[in-house]
């Protein structure tokens, strides 16, 4: 009868310990879900790539050069502002970056040879381009996929090689990509984008550095393939 008697106590003494301690226990929160992304805000940023194209230099008396193709890297900086809608994202976006794109004929200058012997180039260069640009994209919270277009400036330089010495002008031409971008944290965003840039012809009227190809004029498009990361200073 004793021995049941401390059993029984002890069976009390556990359950009461085992209800103590699943009151300590605290349920655990459930996550709390990130909020929804928002890509309204001013923005600036940097941007670096690679660029690859065709110029081609055209003579009305004697013909063409033919395409040649030009590349190389770009660097600079980027200001822009988006407003979303929705899941739509509108936005207007401007940039400027140093070049060292350029190429050239080789060692003949196509049927610009005829006032243009060999070894003379023709050569097409460019050190600056800028483009302002509309763009549409479509938000998947921190993901945007968005399209882009507008106008293009660059530098454009022509010129043969040797003596290679140029002409400098300024051509006005359009620019049209895409490119997707997202978005690390509240304020940083990362883009990988295309763009396909169309200048007008640049004339070469210097002799010294034209020669007999005075009167000239050389056709310049990239295909750029860039990365950039943009700083935005919060929403409105």
């Amino acid at each position: 009868m004793r021995r049941q008697s401390i059993v029984a106590a002890a069976m009390v003494v556990l359950a009461g310990t085992a209800d103590a301690l699943a009151a300590d226990l605290s349920t655990p929160s459930p996550p709390v879900p990130l909020p929804a992304y928002n890509w309204t805000g001013f923005y600036i940023g940097i941007n670096g790539g690679y660029g690859t194209g065709n110029s081609n230099w055209s003579d009305s008396s004697v013909g063409t050069s033919g395409n040649f193709p030009t590349s190389g890297f770009l660097i600079g900086g980027t200001v822009g502002a988006n407003y979303q809608i929705g899941q739509y994202v509108f936005g207007l976006e401007g940039d400027g970056d140093w070049t060292n794109l350029s190429g050239n004929t080789g060692p003949t200058c196509g049927a610009i040879s005829a006032v243009v012997p060999p070894p003379d180039a023709c050569q097409t260069q460019s050190e600056w381009l800028a483009t302002v640009r509309g763009r549409v994209g479509y938000a998947f919270d921190r993901i945007l996929f968005y399209g882009t277009g507008g106008a293009a400036l660059g530098n454009i330089q022509t010129g043969l090689n040797p003596p290679a010495t140029f002409d400098n002008s300024v051509g006005v031409g359009w620019t049209a990509g895409a490119g997707i971008e997202f978005a690390l944290t509240r304020n940083w965003t990362a883009k990988f984008e295309y763009l396909f840039v169309d200048l007008p012809n640049a004339p070469c009227t210097t002799v010294a550095n034209c020669q007999g190809a005075v009167g000239s004029v050389a056709s310049f498009d990239e295909s750029v393939i860039r990365a950039g990361v943009n700083f935005k200073f919060g929403s409105w």
